[in-house]
């Protein structure tokens, strides 16, 4: 029984490994950078995975219990992520706790400001929303505006509301699976890289259960 428990675990372990490099793949695409005004930094790459894993935790918000389990997982894995991140970046063992609390303040905030636009197809209420945290303004001088004119977001909030009807039409099964499957931004075509590869994870992600 003890080996079927931690065989479960190694399986869970790849589907949300997967899942969590398909929602980076989708974020990092250079479109975003090179098309539709975000920056292409530290930061910029920080706001597209919280925007991904926005549209990911609306898609498992009312999902049954396997589901929402792997949404779990999926936060635990962001917030790991974002820690190695820090760490790679030079960031002291000290200061790395205050990063992540603040990020963690940064990334609940957004949360609660894109979800209800995104719900909503509100183009106009995300595009601020994102202005504002993508391109907080600037202290106004007699040569600067409030923003740059490089910060247009509208392309940005467009392509996000179409990703998250495309999110809202993956499967359960194809979420325990590892399986995403979204659009590409552009062309509007299903990536085939995204799709899992399944090199001996042949299971679906399973309810650990073992507390219960």
């Amino acid at each position: 029984m003890i080996f079927g428990y931690f065989a479960r675990k190694r399986r869970n372990r790849q589907i949300v490994d997967e899942l969590y490099r398909q929602l980076t793949a989708e974020a990092r695409n250079p479109i975003f950078f090179s098309q539709m005004n975000v920056p292409d930094s530290v930061m910029g790459r920080f706001e597209m995975l919280s925007l991904f894993m926005v549209l990911f935790f609306r898609r498992t918000d009312n999902a049954g219990p396997a589901v929402k389990q792997l949404a779990q997982d999926m936060v635990d894995t962001f917030f790991e992520d974002i820690d190695h991140s820090l760490r790679e970046l030079g960031v002291g063992d000290v200061s790395v706790p205050k990063r992540m609390k603040k990020l963690a303040r940064m990334f609940y905030g957004r949360a609660n400001a894109y979800g209800p636009a995104i719900g909503e197809k509100d183009q106009e209420a995300l595009t601020e929303a994102l202005m504002r945290n993508i391109h907080p303004p600037r202290k106004k001088t007699v040569t600067n505006d409030h923003h740059p004119d490089n910060t247009d977001m509208r392309a940005l909030a467009s392509t996000i509301i179409a990703l998250d009807g495309d999110m809202m039409k993956v499967s359960e099964s194809d979420l325990l699976d590892g399986r995403l499957g979204l659009s590409d931004p552009v062309s509007g075509s299903t990536g085939g890289t995204l799709d899992l590869q399944r090199s001996g994870a042949d299971s679906d992600y399973q309810e650990d259960t073992a507390n219960s």
